[in-house]
């Protein structure tokens, strides 16, 4: 047998074309030339109906499991309200930006990526945050994530994507993860990923709360006002709590801890009282800005920074009801991006045209039928008529013959059904020129300026964080050449992020690749940094507060009454979860030392005797539960009982580890000083 040989080439904009060996054809053994780009008209023209490639590769890929979705298995979701706080009837005749005041019912659903329905809450991952707007003129889905850019520039390598991040398909493992072989050579030989790998290495991808996180929706899309006239737009999402994310260890061991931690914490939340809210932003930008640019708005691996295009604020989104039954509104909730209202319309970003045409057919899959826009989470909340009839599980019943148009059945008194009408939703004009064709737009070229920008925007703890996540990630691909390669193009990144991670891996640095176009040093955002943009506030946050027999009763409520005067929620935690002796009471825990780790809290408290503190110092979830406070780089307030517990851990005091007077205002924080002492970082 005669020995196969490969090539890899590149595309007009970069993109890896590899040849040789066996044949890729369709299911129907059609020889494929180009399996990175779709068929569009102009380089940066729509993507064409006609590509029965992508058809094929996209309609395969959407029906391979059932009924569990194939991406974005494991959400959470909340009934909410928009309302409109500065109308922009100028820029869009979107009716629920028309008037300031204005509400629009929403429901959302937030989801990890990566993992199946029973997978956990928190591994490392991109998070879903997927918006239902019930308006009056039919339902928006703005379905986005909480990293504003993508892996891929085209929907085409989608499939390709998910495939490799999936479990590995001989081993079925790992489940949830991105740390195995076959993503990151998915990810090595696609360096238009590297943006949002460097985004999913940072702590935005291990979210506090999905109340502390942002929503963006990704693409360019564009607005339309009455008179037609166009302009750019991207959507963001501003948690009004502020951004907060988890440590990697406090990440891993919350998976033990609560798998359900963030449906829990949104659930109890909403139950609560302490509605999470939004901002909802716009950045508004034309087509001579758009050329100015040095990257294409087109691009889905591309943002526009906050410093170069402002974000203008026209909404804000509360989360105030939670589902009354998960399987109902959860499972069978459908986002659509085809699902836009008239003065919300469409760019020529070819991962969106991609995902127009997917999102349909793969809810046709999960839900076994057209009508499933019938299903009561589906369903608009403002009439609704057309012609299309019948179909499995028909829960409507239409009268009359009229199922047709044109018709005249009107003239023998007969209902004609719904017409079409001059005011609904028209697609924006633009000219279509160019030749029909595979190729990616040359625009789109530079893969390495904006995670280069995205690096130097992280505070110096940040990119610690970046870097030991790569070495985590590589440290556990087996294939060396892998982790070469990615290596080679962290160096087109940044030389110091390629050699901390070099030095974690003790290997050798390799050359660097050779970039399709050369990366530019454009200027820092620290809008990018989580921790430049901390809230310091006790507002959404859960502080556990440890007490054992015979803690002082006046000390626990005053303790609790200041965290809540401040705005957090007060956890109480025991040995054991009876009514327990105090001295000047008796009181029930909350929760049970054993199940309630510390970290499943923003901060801890030690009401402890000295009699009490020592015996706790002989009990390892005890020891633990200061331990990892301490390691997660948490306030822990104290009573002078208590030092024989700290004692026996051994932890070096900082300004994180005050007296109990002090804790509501030290719990506002995390002690990033700390992080050096307690953890050894790339």
């Amino acid at each position: 047998m005669a020995e196969k040989t490969y090539q890899t080439e590149h595309g007009a904009a970069g993109e890896t074309q590899q040849r040789g060996g066996e044949v890729l054809t369709t299911n129907h053994g059609i020889p494929v030339s180009d399996n990175q780009n779709s068929l569009r008209a102009g380089a940066r023209g729509p993507t064409l109906l006609e590509d029965f490639l992508l058809r094929e590769k996209i309609f395969h890929f959407d029906h391979e499991r059932i009924p569990e979705r194939i991406v974005h298995a494991r959400g959470s979701v909340a009934h909410g309200v928009f309302e409109c706080t500065d109308p922009i009837p100028d820029l869009s005749r979107a009716g629920l930006f028309a008037e300031k005041g204005k509400q629009t019912p929403v429901i959302v659903r937030f989801s990890t990526v990566a993992g199946g329905a029973g997978s956990v809450d928190t591994p490392r991952d991109v998070r879903g945050f997927a918006v239902k707007f019930y308006t009056e003129e039919g339902n928006w889905d703005l379905v986005g994530n909480n990293i504003p850019v993508f892996f891929i520039q085209d929907a085409i390598k989608f499939p390709d994507l998910i495939h490799s991040v999936k479990m590995e398909a001989d081993k079925g493992y790992p489940q949830a993860a991105s740390a195995h072989d076959t993503f990151w050579d998915f990810v090595s030989l696609m360096p238009e990923s590297l943006h949002t790998v460097i985004w999913a290495m940072s702590d935005r991808a291990i979210p506090r709360s999905y109340r502390m996180m942002q929503g963006f929706g990704v693409h360019t899309f564009k607005l339309v006002n009455d008179a037609g006239q166009e302009i750019f737009v991207k959507f963001h999402w501003i948690p009004r709590l502020g951004m907060q994310s988890l440590v990697w260890d406090e990440s891993a061991k919350l998976q033990g801890a609560d798998n359900d931690y963030h449906r829990r914490d949104l659930h109890e939340a909403i139950a609560a009282g302490d509605y999470p809210e939004w901002d909802f932003a716009v950045q508004i930008f034309d087509q001579d800005l758009a050329d100015s640019l040095p990257y294409d708005v087109l691009d889905a691996t591309k943002i526009i920074p906050e410093e170069v295009v402002p974000l203008r604020v026209i909404g804000r989104m509360v989360l105030n009801r939670n589902p009354d039954n998960h399987f109902a509104e959860n499972e069978q909730v459908a986002f659509l991006p085809s699902n836009v209202v008239p003065g919300i319309d469409f760019s020529d970003d070819p991962l969106l045209q991609g995902r127009l045409f997917s999102y349909l057919d793969t809810q046709k899959s999960r839900l076994g039928t057209t009508n499933f826009h019938q299903i009561p989470v589906n369903a608009p909340k403002c009439p609704y008529a057309n012609m299309m009839r019948d179909g499995l599980m028909q829960t409507q019943v239409p009268k009359g013959r009229a199922n047709y148009e044109p018709n005249s059945l009107d003239q023998a008194g007969e209902d004609p059904g719904p017409r079409a009408s001059a005011s609904g939703f028209a697609t924006a004009k633009q000219p279509v020129a160019g030749e029909k064709l595979r190729i990616r737009s040359e625009s789109f070229g530079d893969h390495y300026s904006q995670p280069r920008l995205f690096w130097r925007s992280q505070t110096g703890n940040e990119q610690a964080h970046i870097a030991s996540a790569f070495v985590f990630e590589l440290s556990k691909v087996g294939l060396d050449h892998v982790r070469t390669r990615v290596l080679s193009h962290l160096r087109n990144i940044d030389e110091d992020l390629a050699q901390r991670v070099a030095d974690g891996l003790a290997i050798d640095l390799p050359e660097a690749a050779v970039p399709f176009r050369d990366p530019l040093d454009l200027d820092p955002s620290d809008a990018l940094s989580i921790q430049k943009n901390w809230h310091e506030t006790l507002a959404g946050r859960k502080i556990g507060i440890l007490f054992a027999e015979g803690s002082d009763k006046a000390e626990i409520d005053a303790l609790v009454k200041a965290v809540t005067d401040a705005g957090g929620t007060p956890f109480t935690v025991a040995p054991k979860v009876g009514g327990i002796k105090l001295n000047g009471g008796e009181m029930k825990a909350d929760g049970q030392l054993a199940g309630s780790p510390s970290v499943i809290f923003d901060a801890v408290a030690l009401v402890l005797t000295e009699e009490a503190a020592k015996k706790l110092a002989k009990d390892g979830a005890a020891v633990g539960f200061v331990l990892d406070a301490f390691g997660h780089l948490k306030a822990i307030g104290h009573t002078a009982g208590a030092r024989p517990l700290l004692d026996r851990t051994g932890i070096q005091p900082d300004d994180g580890v005050t007296d109990l007077a002090h804790l509501p205002d030290a719990a506002m924080r995390r002690y990033w000083a700390r992080e050096p002492s307690v953890r050894d970082l790339a």
